[in-house]
């Protein structure tokens, strides 16, 4: 394996390889989930955020 690889391609690798594409969603939603929680905490839209839930 390369020193430099991202963890996203070594995802992206595995799924193709496997044919594991049940995992793409469950890789977005975590990702998308991940944005949320860093935007939430750290501007000033998060009282917005926190009304969707």
């Amino acid at each position: 394996m390369e020193k430099n690889r991202s963890i996203f391609i070594d995802i992206w690798d595995f799924m193709k390889e496997n044919k594991a594409w049940w995992l793409a969603p469950i890789v977005v939603m975590l990702v998308l989930v991940g944005v949320l929680i860093v935007v939430g905490q750290s501007s000033t839209v998060s009282p917005f955020i926190y009304t969707l839930f």
